[in-house]
């Protein structure tokens, strides 16, 4: 378990101090280093921990704290939780002090441009990586396709009228026999 627990915590901290916009943007290479290289879980339960992980309150980071759980039980879950959180608290302070003092000049201005375009990258990532562990097919594809759509048409939409659209094309799908979803 003390080998789990510190491999926990080699993979984790420099997730955090590369989640660069976010949680979401470090779910491809989580999934990665869980599954596939310490094969700690299967894609499924990945997938399970991520869908919990977004409905519980929370930020959806926690995926990490879940992971630790399976892993290395309580120990693991304290051991992700903190590798996530401190290293980049901590960098995120002192990167603050300075950024502030340097508003507006020109190489603050080009590395929050450069910075957007990377964070945007590693949530795509994410959500490739997402799109294929669920096995959802060419259709799973086209309704994230059409939520994507729709989100930047309509930014204001509720997210729970995609959810139900997505379900009611799913349903239809499947009333209508289409094998391959």
């Amino acid at each position: 378990m003390r080998d789990e627990v510190l491999a926990l915590a080699i993979i984790i901290v420099p997730l955090s101090l590369a989640a660069v916009g976010g949680a979401s943007s470090i779910y491809a290479p989580l999934q990665h280093q869980t599954v596939d290289v310490y094969g700690w879980l299967t894609a499924r339960e990945f997938l399970d921990l991520f869908a919990l992980a977004r409905v519980t309150p929370g930020p959806g980071s926690m995926i990490t704290t879940l992971i630790g759980w399976k892993v290395a039980g309580l120990a693991g879950a304290l051991a992700a939780t903190l590798a996530l959180f401190v290293p980049s608290c901590v960098v995120c302070f002192f990167v603050a002090r300075a950024w502030n003092r340097y508003r507006g000049t020109a190489w603050h201005t080009a590395i929050e441009k450069g910075l957007r375009p990377v964070a945007g990258g590693l949530v795509l990532a994410a959500v490739v990586v997402l799109l294929r562990l669920a096995e959802t097919g060419p259709m799973g594809w086209a309704v994230v396709a059409a939520s994507a759509a729709a989100l930047t048409w309509w930014p204001k939409l509720h997210p729970v009228i995609l959810l139900i659209g997505g379900a009611v094309i799913f349903l239809g799908a499947q009333a209508m026999g289409l094998a391959t979803l």
